[in-house]
């Protein structure tokens, strides 16, 4: 890679926005030296900006993309553990066993 390629070129609308902005912020006796190395502060201030909001866009597209495949996966492997499980439901003898102490305790109740 040759040392020009790593360097980004910067946007006419990046350049003409900085450059506006430096105009509006321009104070009396202000030469246009000091008014263009502002604009170039500033130019360099909505590159950095829009780095920023790229590589954070960037990030949240990747969680994005890693939830979706997370909750796909889920979903298939819920298809498939409903398939090939059989869920046998046992009751348990001791609540009856209650039952029929309850009910033979209030038939000893009454009729004594």
């Amino acid at each position: 890679m040759s040392p020009q390629s790593k360097k980004q070129t910067v946007s006419s609308e990046t350049k003409e926005e900085a450059s506006r902005v430096a105009k509006s912020m321009q104070k009396p006796g202000q030469t246009k030296e000091q008014t263009r190395l502002i604009a170039n502060g500033i130019q360099k201030g909505i590159e950095q900006y829009k780095k920023l909001h790229k590589s954070k866009s960037r990030e949240i597209d990747k969680r994005l993309k890693l939830l979706q495949n997370k909750s796909n996966s889920r979903f298939e492997i819920e298809i498939e553990s409903e398939s090939e499980v059989q869920i046998m439901y046992r009751q348990h003898w001791f609540p009856w066993i209650l039952l029929g102490f309850s009910w033979l305790m209030a038939g000893l109740y009454f009729f004594l």
